[in-house]
């Protein structure tokens, strides 16, 4: 209550209301509340509903979150319970891009610093899921299985408490914002299959396949084989496993293997790769691209789909907290540099959308269900990893809902001496 905050006599909590009162002193208008580890609460402003609720969880909290003020700092002193978020997590991020862009005075800054130094030094270990330590050389095939055991590695059945029946770890395609994810998903695998133009007996490559998702939809609904490659042992045998029980064992299977290890010249029909290109690095492009190339028959299709970062966004000199503790080592480039490099390559392009929104809504729809599963993601695995989650979850919405972030289908094809093969019109995608 506002009179509580006013005359509680706790002087760690009047020294960390100063400190708020100033960093916030032109957030407008401030539409969240904070509450101190001793009940005391700093409402919002006058005519505003708080979206949300910061709880700083000891007296050390603020300087825990603030010393120094970054992105990481402020990620890790969630994830390990300095502070907690009610309510809108989404929301929350507005607040802290005007923590991270902060200019203050050399006086302002030598006062807050001198305030932050009066509370405790709480600092406690860290508990539970840690920061990736990956060893090698950047993008090499030891140290990509390094990354990709970290991030999916973690439980099968926590990825099972808030993905979809076909356990599709990408965006959905919605025909409104109220659709359920589970019908939003198979509507994005068929799109995916319609957009390639799959026929019975065509032989499919699935690049980061994970789950197995869409080589059994596709073998299941067009009749084709189809290979699945992933580099996680656990997403290989669940595919595996999702295979045998539906009688497809005959038409397809997904391996524990690396993109360049897959040599078969023009050996696939059709190549798809859905959500694995945040991993390749810029330093891989043309052997990402090229290898393609060269797995594929002329006149096959190859659609790539993957989150790009804006032209200009600018480039994180230090490791970000995704990088640290999401996924380590990816690496987001604009859209005009993959396309670039995949015409150098010899592809030509025919088609390129953005998925933006959808990938908004599928990501709230992961979060309200993670959350709605709370005790038991971190029974599962712990709840660090929990809160990981849940805050790459509400960022990368925000990411997209505010254009940060983009994620975009894109259609290559090997020309047969030049031409395409392909249809005048896309109306077949829309039947």
């Amino acid at each position: 209550m506002q009179t509580k905050q006013i005359l509680t006599q706790d002087s760690d909590v009047q020294t960390s209301l100063s400190i708020l009162q100033k960093v916030f002193s032109n957030y407008h208008p401030r539409n969240f509340a904070v509450r101190f580890w001793d009940g005391t609460t700093w409402e919002p402003e006058p005519d505003q509903q708080a979206l949300f609720t910061i709880v700083l969880q000891h007296p050390g909290a603020l300087r825990q979150m603030f010393s120094p003020v970054n992105e990481l700092t402020l990620g890790e002193s969630y994830i390990y319970n300095d502070f907690d978020i009610e309510g809108d997590i989404e929301a929350a991020f507005k607040m802290a891009e005007h923590l991270l862009s902060m200019r203050l005075s050399i006086g302002d800054k030598v006062r807050i610093g001198g305030q932050l130094l009066k509370l405790p030094s709480d600092k406690k270990p860290h508990i539970g899921r840690q920061a990736a330590q990956l060893k090698g050389s950047l993008h090499s095939k030891e140290r990509d299985r390094q990354a990709v055991t970290y991030h999916y590695n973690v439980s099968n059945e926590f990825f099972a408490l808030w993905l979809d029946q076909w356990m599709v770890y990408s965006c959905a395609y919605f025909f409104s914002p109220d659709e359920d994810l589970d019908v939003a998903q198979e509507r994005k695998l068929d799109y995916i299959c319609r957009k390639l133009r799959l026929h019975r007996s065509e032989r499919l490559l699935d690049i980061g396949c994970g789950w197995g998702g869409l080589v059994i939809y596709a073998a299941k609904k067009y009749g084709i084989t189809a290979l699945g490659i992933t580099l996680s042992e656990p997403q290989a045998q669940l595919a595996n496993e999702r295979i045998r029980r539906e009688g497809l064992s005959e038409q397809c299977r997904v391996e524990i293997r690396d993109y360049r290890e897959i040599d078969e010249p023009e050996g696939y029909d059709k190549l798809v790769s859905v959500g694995m290109f945040e991993h390749v690095g810029e330093s891989k492009l043309p052997e990402y691209f090229e290898r393609a190339w060269r797995l594929l028959r002329q006149g096959g299709v190859f659609l790539n789909h993957g989150i790009a970062s804006g032209f200009n966004q600018p480039k994180i000199n230090n490791a970000s907290f995704s990088e640290r503790y999401i996924f380590p080592d990816s690496q987001l480039l604009p859209i005009s540099t993959s396309l670039r490099v995949a015409e150098s390559s010899g592809f030509k392009v025919r088609d390129v959308e953005n998925l933006r929104e959808h990938y908004m809504l599928t990501l709230r729809n992961w979060r309200r269900r993670l959350e709605a599963h709370h005790e038991e993601a971190s029974r599962l695995t712990d709840e660090p990893t929990y809160r990981i989650w849940r805050l790459s979850q509400a960022g990368s919405a925000y990411g997209f809902q505010t254009g940060r972030h983009n994620i975009y289908q894109a259609l290559f094809v090997k020309p047969v001496q030049g031409e395409s093969k392909l249809p005048l019109t896309r109306a077949d995608w829309y039947v």
